[in-house]
């Protein structure tokens, strides 16, 4: 757990029906030992269920297990800085909470909800996005994913995927299903459940969103099946640059300003370490849609290969292109 005195905020996204409701019905009722407060995106009259929200005049809910719930009928950014106000309030009640989730509706995209740890300053020094768990129905998945672009969105964000209702399809389908979202997004960690009971340490404090470990990227991930004409035709697609040689600072700025302006809203994810010229540390990068943020990491091992490496997540995007592209960013 990467102790940095933020509060983790954990986003829990998936399609309709893909069991989202019952891992937070486990997530609180689980004896982890942390106080959670619950944000609950949804269009509804009540934000969760009737188990778990009774009455849906009040925003913010004391449950008995010690949990907080909030229904977001409001602005996210308001409900997120209601809950640091009233936590840092000791004069008055003590809404005091250890983490956050917060759930999506199965038809919403993810990204503006990872952007706003991105826009708001104060929320971004008071908060930390610790990874987005994209909940997978996976005896409907390749149906959604045919007719959904959410439902594709919700895997191209995802740090964490769980594949759930493994127990309703054989292993041979489990194994389409993983090659089919390796393609779509490289870097996520996937996991099996049945009943959307797993291990919670394999979906908290990961802290997997700003690449504390070095990307575990697996080249050959991308490349199954690559020379066979595959059934799926997914609009999502991710991609992996690589640079051996030192690359120049500013001209990495100058490219990503100029690329976010034209294909920003296609790229869904983006996250990279640098090997920066004349600069011990490594560069840590990650953006999503048109914000991104570069920071100084810890410094390259003794012996330890400096590689750039950047994955990129989106629809419509040429990989030569952004070889190419890339590599004109080589310090001179």
């Amino acid at each position: 757990m990467k102790n940095n005195g933020k509060v983790p905020v954990t986003v829990l996204t998936g399609f309709l029906g893909a069991g989202k409701t019952t891992l937070l019905n486990y997530i609180l009722t689980e004896n982890h030992g942390q106080k959670i407060a619950v944000i609950v995106n949804e269009f509804g009259e009540v934000g969760i269920d009737n188990q778990l929200v009774v009455g849906a005049d009040e925003e913010i809910f004391e449950m008995n297990n010690g949990c907080i719930c909030c229904t977001v009928r409001g602005d996210l950014i308001r409900i997120l800085h209601d809950l640091k106000e009233r936590r840092n309030d000791r004069d008055g009640m003590d809404l005091n909470f250890d983490r956050v989730v917060i759930e999506t509706t199965g038809l919403a995209d993810p990204g503006p909800v990872a952007q706003t740890f991105f826009v708001d300053p104060e929320l971004s020094e008071y908060y930390h996005l610790d990874s987005i768990v994209t909940l997978v129905d996976t005896y409907h998945v390749h149906e959604q994913l045919n007719k959904s672009h959410e439902a594709q969105k919700q895997v191209a964000f995802a740090d964490v995927l769980i594949l759930n209702k493994v127990d309703l399809v054989d292993e041979k389908h489990i194994k389409s299903v993983i090659q089919r979202l390796k393609k779509m997004n490289s870097t996520a960690r996937i996991e099996r459940a049945m009943q959307s009971n797993i291990d919670l340490n394999k979906i908290l404090n990961l802290y997997s969103f700003d690449l504390d470990k070095k990307l575990e990227i697996v080249p050959d991930l991308l490349n199954d099946d690559h020379h066979h004409h595959h059934h799926h035709d997914d609009d999502v697609k991710a991609f992996v640059l690589r640079s051996e040689k030192p690359l120049s600072l500013p001209k990495v700025e100058a490219w990503m300003n100029s690329l976010l302006a034209e294909l920003g809203p296609q790229m869904y994810r983006y996250k990279g370490i640098f090997h920066i010229e004349n600069l011990d540390k490594r560069v840590i990068f990650q953006g999503v849609h048109m914000l991104f943020a570069g920071t100084a990491d810890r410094e390259w091992k003794k012996d330890e290969k400096r590689v750039s490496e950047m994955v990129v997540i989106g629809t419509d995007l040429d990989e030569q292109w952004f070889q190419e592209q890339f590599n004109n960013c080589v310090s001179a």
